[in-house]
């Protein structure tokens, strides 16, 4: 593999009003799919082995907006299952739970559709994806979400999952992951198109 392309989806409403938003499948607006339309030009450029696209409405009509037509999804790159905070904003978890912090705290259990996951278990579902995507002869593209994306970055440069909070990341943006002399680094991070 030679770049690992990151391309966060555009704004849906709920991305726009802070609520998580995990499997919760939201349309992108329009604005987002403005930001999608935005990232077709800076991949026309490029030699693309794979494409690979959360099963999320919102990841694969970015991923189509941006040109990107050939693709597989895999669950593996579903959001953060957020449990019990699936859609609700940071300021009201913390009316229940002052100082709550996603990435300390975690999140409780919620319905069938929404069990929760914790931090370490969304970085062995992105390991899965890393580890599938590296040998790709080119470069490679994944079509995703924030919070899923922060923590394959953290489990790309060798830090724990829950390390991906240094790391933040706007909708409709891309990032590139890549290597220095053998060593996994990041070349670019939250670029705006």
């Amino acid at each position: 593999m030679d770049e690992l392309i990151l391309l966060r989806h555009g704004e849906t409403e709920w991305s726009r009003a802070g609520r998580h938003t995990g499997r919760t499948d939201v349309p992108l607006t329009e604005r987002g799919e403005e930001e999608a339309l935005g990232l077709a030009p800076l991949l026309k450029r490029r030699d693309l082995a794979l494409v690979v696209v959360s099963p999320a409405l919102r990841a694969r009509r970015t991923a189509e907006l941006a040109g990107l037509t050939d693709y597989e999804t895999t669950p593996d790159l579903w959001e953060w299952d957020y449990g019990g905070y699936e859609g609700r904003t940071t300021p009201e978890i913390r009316e229940a739970r002052p100082g709550w912090y996603l990435w300390r705290d975690g999140v409780p259990p919620g319905d069938a559709d929404h069990p929760g996951e914790s931090v370490e278990e969304v970085g062995r579902r992105v390991e899965r994806v890393v580890a599938r995507v590296k040998g790709a002869a080119g470069d490679v593209v994944l079509v995703a979400h924030g919070h899923v994306l922060r923590v394959l970055t953290a489990r790309w440069l060798g830090l724990p999952a829950a390390d991906g909070r240094l790391f933040s990341l706007y909708t409709g943006t891309y990032s590139v992951l890549g290597f220095e002399h053998e060593e996994q680094v990041i070349r670019r991070w939250n670029a705006p198109v």
